[in-house]
């Protein structure tokens, strides 16, 4: 029997096999026409029921507009052969090699996700020639179940597998709904066993200096609050790898198909260079100018903390030099989160966003891309109807966010309730600031500062 005459297909996916060296068949489904961007195997799978999760089909297909992507289950795992396995990094390393060499695939780019990061780095490592980009996302360079938390996660997996635990689901997919909550039960039943789980959660990816070794482009991505996947192993990852671009990502979700995925395709696309999709189009160069007359919109306003202070410590030309370098960095995470600049004043910014949260999470990255220049910020906004002019922007909506901002601290992102309350449901949690006189503006108004993703 041909491995061709073996193809399964399940619904709009279709299943194929290939075999080790030790004759064990891996299952593998590729999706799109393009380039080749590879997925090795993350913690554990089962591609069937991994695609009857919507999210993860809007994911993968979004990615294989312009690429096509291959996904395949673990040794053990899923549609593979499920004969026992010993797992390490060689194991997994050695897997991806034979998906690559099956397809045949000369050049590719690695999409490491999760367990699946180590064996992506090893691999564009091993074979730099073959590999034109590598992107990393909620990585883990260490078992997974050790410490007090390893050893709670191991009683879980042995006690709740396939069950539907509510307390296992919200360690590993907080906040997740009860239709995404059952789908993961079906998940974990169908990819792997608990012990087999608890074997694959337990390799020690030891990368010693593998990072250091990396030679091609990489993009590393981390939510800042993955209950699953330290925020600080990503960070410590990324400096480790020579010209490693790092990107922290709002949310808890340890999945990178879950959450805000429309972040990840986006941030995917533009390093891989792909053609921007209408949904993608995060370039303010491409936006077209907003009509004149009246718009309902997120107005943001930042501006250096401690600015007059700074100038004195280092002169006029160095101050120069340093706001240079801080307008190009925010103008960067401007465009990613297509907001809109609307006016440059000395060293504050005006700009506009389609959502408060989106406007909030530009603010958060706008922070992280900061601290590399030793630049503190403070942010205000609010959400409300502007007058578009040929001059601007203008309306109370404007007054309101600008006086919010002359109220918030040193690396405060402050908010009216007006925006608290258009936020509410996402991920985003916010400190009450108490009630407070804008000047010019009518009133009192409640203001709420975003809670740091780092201190909750």
């Amino acid at each position: 029997m041909t491995l061709q005459s073996e193809l399964r297909p399940v619904a709009d996916l279709e299943i194929r096999f290939c075999l080790t060296s030790t004759g064990r068949r891996i299952a593998f489904t590729s999706l799109g026409q393009g380039p080749a961007l590879l997925f090795p195997a993350w913690w554990i799978n089962h591609l069937q029921v991994l695609w009857e999760q919507r999210s993860a089909r809007d994911f993968f297909q979004g990615l294989a507009r312009h690429h096509t992507v291959v996904l395949y289950d673990r040794q053990g795992c899923g549609l593979s052969d499920r004969t026992p396995t010993d797992y390490s990094l060689d194991s997994d390393l050695q897997a991806l090699e034979t998906v690559i060499d099956h397809l045949k695939i000369k050049r590719l780019s690695l999409f490491g996700f999760s367990h699946g990061a180590a064996a992506a780095i090893a691999y564009a490592v091993k074979h730099p020639r073959r590999v034109s980009h590598l992107v990393l996302y909620g990585m883990l360079n260490r078992p997974l179940l050790t410490g007090e938390m390893g050893a709670a996660l191991t009683n879980l997996i042995r006690a709740h597998w396939g069950i539907g635990s509510r307390t296992l689901a919200d360690m590993l997919l907080p906040g997740a709904d009860l239709e995404t909550v059952e789908w993961f039960a079906r998940w974990q039943r169908e990819s792997a066993s608990p012990e087999v789980t608890i074997q694959v959660a337990s390799i020690d990816y030891d990368l010693g200096d593998l990072p250091e070794k990396v030679r091609v482009p990489t993009l590393i991505m981390h939510r800042q609050e993955d209950t699953l996947m330290p925020f600080h192993e990503g960070k410590e990852l990324a400096a480790r790898i020579p010209g490693a671009r790092f990107v922290p990502l709002v949310g808890y979700m340890h999945p990178c198909f879950l959450g805000d995925v429309d972040s990840i395709l986006r941030l995917v696309a533009e390093f891989l260079g792909d053609p921007m999709h209408p949904r993608q189009d995060s370039s303010t160069a491409m936006v077209a100018p907003a009509p004149l007359g009246r718009m309902l919109a997120t107005v943001l306003f930042i501006d250096i903390v401690g600015s007059t202070e700074r100038v004195a410590a280092i002169g006029d030309k160095a101050w120069a030099a340093l706001l240079e370098r801080h307008r190009a960095l925010v103008r960067i995470e401007i465009s990613r989160f297509r907001g809109r600049e609307i006016d440059v004043t000395g060293d504050g910014f005006l700009m506009t966003f389609d959502t408060p949260a989106r406007a909030i999470q530009c603010v958060w990255s706008i922070q992280e891309a900061l601290r590399a220049i030793d630049i503190t910020i403070r942010a205000g906004l609010h959400t409300g109807e502007c007058e578009v002019t040929e001059s601007g922007l203008s309306g109370i909506a404007v007054h309101v966010g600008s006086r919010v901002s002359s109220i918030a601290g040193p690396g405060e992102i402050l908010a009216s309730s007006t925006v608290k309350a258009i936020v509410t449901g996402s991920d985003i949690l916010f400190e009450d600031r108490g009630n407070h006189k804008l000047k010019g503006v009518p009133d009192e108004w409640q203001l709420f500062a975003a809670k740091p993703p780092s201190t909750r």
